[in-house]
């Protein structure tokens, strides 16, 4: 059965207007809440940041793996749950939802480089709800077109825990495909180093103002730039189908 029947209204809502509420909703919380170290503590912050850059790495890295070995459509159709086929191979074989929850590390580390409290509280509680109610949403569309095929998919494989068990046979007749990893990925891997990039930025600011010779920025602004010549190339590669289509 979908993870909450009165979730469902709203999963639809949330998956219909998701690209532009998700980025909202982290600005107004960065601007709202200021980056702390933890305990007053620029060696903490330090530990703090490299986790919270772990986290963010981890998930876009489980992104690209379930992308890279069987890719489903989970931008829907006409801004609705839509799919055209239940997969359920690859990653999808241990996890119903295996790319939410690489999204979901993102989002926390993203919050634990923020490191404020009501950050965690009001942001994680926004992102838990979003992503609970467009599983919901999903497991009801794929449940009423899918039917008992759904179910015993469903039986099989657990909603979010991510079961390694069995994985490398899973994945040992298919080939990795990187060509539409980057085709699929590189708006969404862009935003997530922008988002990184701007948070530390922003923390250190707050704590030791602007110079122009201060190396920190000098370093996020490199990055930066590498980001976007990394994203102009994608984006090239995607329209002349030099990275395939679809």
């Amino acid at each position: 059965m979908p993870l909450s029947r009165a979730l469902i209204p709203l999963g639809n809502f949330f998956f219909k207007y998701r690209d532009l509420l998700s980025p909202v909703v982290f600005v107004l919380i960065v601007l709202c809440f200021r980056p702390r170290w933890p305990m007053n503590d620029p060696r903490l912050n330090v530990l703090t940041d490299t986790l919270g850059i772990l986290l963010v790495v981890a998930g876009a890295i489980l992104r690209s793996a379930v992308i890279g070995y069987a890719y489903i459509k989970r931008g829907g159709k006409d801004k609705q749950v839509y799919a055209d086929k239940l997969v359920v191979e690859g990653f999808f074989a241990h996890s119903r939802n295996p790319l939410y929850v690489g999204n979901y590390l993102t989002i926390l580390g993203l919050f634990v480089i923020l490191y404020n409290p009501w950050a965690f509280v009001v942001g994680l509680g926004f992102y838990t709800l979003l992503y609970l109610a467009i599983v919901s949403a999903e497991e009801n569309f794929l449940l009423n077109k899918f039917g008992q095929q759904y179910l015993d998919y469903c039986s099989r494989v657990s909603r979010f825990l991510l079961n390694f068990t069995g994985m490398r046979e899973s994945l040992k007749d298919m080939s990795w495909d990187w060509r539409r990893v980057v085709r699929k990925e590189y708006g969404t891997t862009f935003t997530w180093v922008v988002c990184v990039l701007g948070l530390l930025a922003w923390e250190h600011y707050l704590y030791f103002g602007y110079t122009t010779k201060d190396l920190v920025y000098w370093v996020v602004g490199i990055l930066f730039g590498l980001a976007c010549i990394g994203w102009v190339a994608a984006r090239w590669g995607k329209k002349t189908e030099r990275l395939g289509s679809g």
